[in-house]
């Protein structure tokens, strides 16, 4: 299932994208006037933590749409709707994983794969959504970067998490960018301020459901400027794993539903060109990755 959040009628909502249409199911209308008096989350974040009788949940209200005798009245064409990140909102700072593709490290000048996890996070006010237009920062960066990355959207909480029970505790995938000023990195000497522009880390489009990634650990990435491919990598080549990511982090920081894990970007990112190319006002950036779709933003 593809989920998206929005805005309709200003008023945030969510649903999951009608199939073969460009359109997602109204679920708070549905539930207004079909929902029968059953209980149903208001808030995406609430439906995660409930994991399968969520995605069961869904699948109900959308059924009955469908059987309503007017099933178009509660869908949401694209172009009616404002977008906003799968999660408009996470718990804490997005958490990030960095230097996990040994092509990746060697491109920004290091000699060797980390030992142990390089992690760092990311404001959550530094979430934006596919298509939105991001700012250049131009007044703050003169090397502003991208990296295309996959992301773990936590759905059962907890600590300590054990790698072999990893995977029970992710709800689904997105699609993440994990925009950087570099300049502002190399002058903070550590990562959280030129990580956490506003509007650095767009998400989305869609938040799929695990059971539809039956192989995350497998999956093409393709990051592009202006139509040009810039990355070009696969999951598989990741040095930490998805469990083994999941089960370091959570032994020291608690995973709570809706915490974003981004999992760390491939080679070709703009400081790793020769000589490097940074994003400008005008440059539009796409990063696909099989099975979820496609995140595009424009700078301005």
């Amino acid at each position: 299932m593809k989920l998206l959040s929005f805005r309709f009628e200003g008023k945030l909502r969510f649903g999951p994208k009608v199939k073969k249409e460009e359109a997602v199911w109204d679920l708070a209308a549905i539930r207004e006037e079909l929902g029968e008096g059953e209980s149903f989350p208001t808030h995406i974040i609430d439906g995660i933590a409930e994991g399968h009788e969520f995605v069961e949940g869904i699948r109900r209200l959308v059924e009955r749409a469908e059987a309503s005798g007017d099933p178009e009245s509660y869908k949401r064409g694209f172009g009616e709707i404002e977008w906003t990140a799968p999660i408009p909102r996470t718990p804490k700072n997005v958490i990030c994983i960095g230097k996990n593709y040994a092509d990746h490290v060697t491109e920004m000048g290091g000699d060797r794969p980390p030992e142990k996890l390089v992690v760092f996070t990311k404001a959550p006010t530094a979430i934006a959504a596919d298509e939105e237009e991001l700012p250049a920062h131009e007044n703050i960066t003169e090397s502003l970067d991208y990296e295309g990355e996959l992301a773990i959207v936590i759905g059962k909480g907890g600590r300590n998490i054990q790698k072999a029970l990893a995977y029970d505790h992710i709800f689904g995938y997105t699609i993440a960018n994990d925009i950087t000023a570099r300049d502002v990195q190399a002058a903070h000497v550590q990562f959280f301020l030129g990580k956490s522009l506003d509007k650095s880390c767009p998400m989305g489009p869609y938040l799929v459901t695990k059971d539809e990634i039956p192989e995350p650990q497998n999956l093409s990435l393709v990051t592009k400027v202006n139509g040009k491919v810039r990355q070009n990598g696969n999951t598989k080549d990741m040095i930490f794993p998805i469990d083994e990511l999941i089960a370091q982090v959570s032994l020291y920081v608690t995973l709570e539903p809706g915490d974003v894990i981004l999992t760390g970007t491939p080679s070709g990112v703009g400081k790793g060109m020769n000589p490097p190319s940074f994003i400008k006002p005008g440059d539009t950036v796409k990063v696909s990755i099989e099975g979820i779709g496609t995140l595009s933003n424009t700078f301005a």
